[in-house]
């Protein structure tokens, strides 16, 4: 009884792990980048790993200092993992990340 268990349970298993969710990335023409990758554009998530200065301005709470000092943040230390890695920087404190935090992404 204890082999018949076993192997269902090695069945099971083997079934389980061939049933993965498989993400896609949309890739455009243009550049052959992901479309996640690129800067988004007004109305979208600012990607804190590709945005300019110019770009970050947009969002609520960062004027030309602070842009600034998000991008050499980013060149001295690379990309950014997660959003909250924003409180590191000169200029961002939790209420200014909380202002802005849903029009981010980390990609």
């Amino acid at each position: 009884m204890k082999g018949i268990n076993l192997i269902f349970s090695l069945i099971l298993f083997a079934a389980a792990s061939l049933v993965q969710a498989v993400e896609v990335t949309a890739v455009t023409p243009s550049t052959g980048q992901p479309a996640a990758a690129q800067t988004a554009t007004a109305g979208d998530a600012v990607n804190l790993n590709t945005a300019s200065a110019e770009q970050l301005q947009s969002l609520k709470g960062v004027g030309p200092k602070t842009a600034e000092s998000i991008v050499a943040w980013r060149d001295a230390n690379g990309p950014f993992t997660s959003v909250d890695q924003l409180l590191a920087v000169k200029g961002i404190g939790e209420k200014t990340l909380a202002g802005m935090r849903d029009s981010l992404t980390v990609q």
